[in-house]
């Protein structure tokens, strides 16, 4: 169970790794830097086609859509693994029901 929270924990630190991306690229073109190898000669010299851009949303798009489908199936595993664990622990005579003469 325990490697269910930290796939959990990992999935939400990506979600928020590809969400941030395009303000940490906007950030260094904007300091003068080449946008982590988006602009290789800077912002000046920087020849992009007019594609790029929605390239790069239709990818990170995708790679968040990837991530969230795979975030909610990790956490349908993990609550799966705690009523199994619950049924496990309590199992069917937690009511007393039978050991006090009920119907």
């Amino acid at each position: 169970m325990n490697w269910i929270r930290v796939l959990v924990v990992v999935i939400g630190v990506a979600l928020v790794a590809i969400a941030v991306l395009p303000l940490i690229v906007l950030l260094d073109l904007a300091g003068g830097g080449d946008g982590f190898g988006v602009c290789t000669g800077g912002l000046g010299g920087c020849r992009t086609s007019y594609f790029d851009g929605p390239e790069l949303l239709g990818v990170l798009g995708l790679v968040g859509f990837v991530l969230v489908v795979a975030l909610r199936a990790a956490l349908q595993a993990q609550a799966a693994e705690e009523r199994r664990r619950e049924d496990k622990t309590f199992g069917p005579s937690v009511g007393g029901r039978d050991r006090l003469g009920g119907r």
